[in-house]
């Protein structure tokens, strides 16, 4: 199995101990999680993706959702097509207000009680451009008002502008912004992050491709690596690029609730946890050849993995992908994660690498012919 670490090198003296050696995250992963890609404004990440995963593949292809297709070994079967999204939660500039205040949607789902008081960057044709969001401060409030989640158009982004001429001499209509929340170590692999959904899910099919590319001469499978845009606003970007794969099979790979915090019941959500490995999901969305497979790579292996069922369609790309076409053999790994769709989500980096090498393993062990119909 792979390190997820790299450890880098400590100096020392004669007069002193060395310094402890300390873990350094893949460059590919820590890109990702830098990179700021609202649903529909992806060129961040998709110039990261670009730059890890093209040197490797046989074929690079993008579209026009914006989607990026990254194809090893065009000539095999059976086609597996891996699926990540690249988009993130984000807010857009909807409505300047005369004393240069600025009104936004929201993309994607978000909590509002997580909302104000947030820095975040605005996106704009001229750079970066820096604002916190605002809402009536709670010493302004009366007891009934502090007891209310203020709705979206009760909440604005403050640049320190004074006028509408001046807010949009820096920030057009239709801009987006991201909460300025970067990528940490909590502690030992436990990291935090604004979007690990889903960039693990994108690290984890680009860094599976990469990796197979070493060991083609074991495949049999063509594998099409895709990074997948506009998840969050409806897996839109997994539909077309569904149809233009063509896959036999294919896996969707996101992130899911850890459920072993507080204030989260397991007989209403199941028990999954952070550390246990990759959630291998059981259910009408799940192809049971897929299914089977994945578990049994991860048991020979001795691969951490762990369990959940969902009796609907999985509100993933999985979905999309299950009836492309003709229909696709399809099945779900998702990253343990806690506090999904704050600006603050956790996730332990060995459950990323685990995913990983189950992909690869899952790739690896398929033959000709095995196209998940049952």
């Amino acid at each position: 199995m792979g390190k997820l670490f790299f450890m880098a090198k400590s100096k020392s003296s004669s007069k002193s101990a060395p310094a402890p050696e300390a873990p350094l995250v893949p460059a590919f992963l820590a890109d990702l999680l830098t990179a700021r890609s609202p649903s529909g404004s992806e060129q961040e990440a998709q110039a990261v993706f670009d730059r890890h995963v093209k040197p490797s593949a046989d074929t690079y292809a993008h579209d026009a959702l914006g989607n990026r297709l990254a194809t090893l070994n065009p000539p095999g079967d059976p086609v597996l097509m891996l699926a990540g999204h690249i988009d993130e939660l984000g807010l857009q500039i909807s409505y300047v207000n005369k004393d240069g205040y600025l009104y936004f949607s929201t993309i994607g789902g978000h909590d509002r009680i997580m909302i104000p008081g947030r820095r975040v960057i605005i996106s704009t044709q001229n750079g970066p451009v820096l604002g916190v969001t605002g809402k009536r401060a709670i010493h302004l409030m009366d007891e009934a008002d502090r007891k209310k989640v203020p709705e979206i158009h009760e909440m604005w982004i403050d640049i320190g502008a004074k006028t509408k001429k001046e807010a949009l001499a820096r920030v057009r209509i239709g801009d987006v912004a991201t909460f300025q929340q970067g990528f940490e170590l909590l502690h030992g692999t436990v990291g935090v992050a604004r979007a690990f959904d889903d960039k693990a899910g994108a690290y984890i099919v680009g860094e599976t491709l990469r990796r197979l590319a070493t060991q083609r001469k074991k495949l049999v499978a063509r594998v099409v690596a895709v990074a997948t845009a506009q998840e969050e606003i409806g897996v839109r970007g997994a539909t077309t690029a569904a149809y233009a794969v063509n896959p036999h099979l294919a896996v969707a790979v996101d992130v899911g609730h850890a459920t072993d915090h507080p204030d989260c019941d397991p007989r209403k959500y199941g028990e999954t946890t952070l550390g246990g490995g990759p959630i291998i999901c059981r259910g009408p969305n799940i192809n049971p050849f897929i299914y089977d497979r994945l578990a049994a790579c991860a048991k020979q292996l001795g691969i951490p993995h762990q369990f959940e069922a969902d009796p609907r369609p999985t509100g993933t790309d999985a979905r999309a992908i299950q009836v492309g076409r003709g229909g696709v053999a399809t099945g779900l790994l998702s990253v343990p994660l806690r506090y999904m769709h704050t600006p603050s989500e956790l996730v332990d980096l060995a459950d990323i690498e685990h995913t990983v090498q189950l992909l690869v393993a899952f790739a690896l062990s398929l033959k000709a012919g095995e196209h998940g119909h049952w």
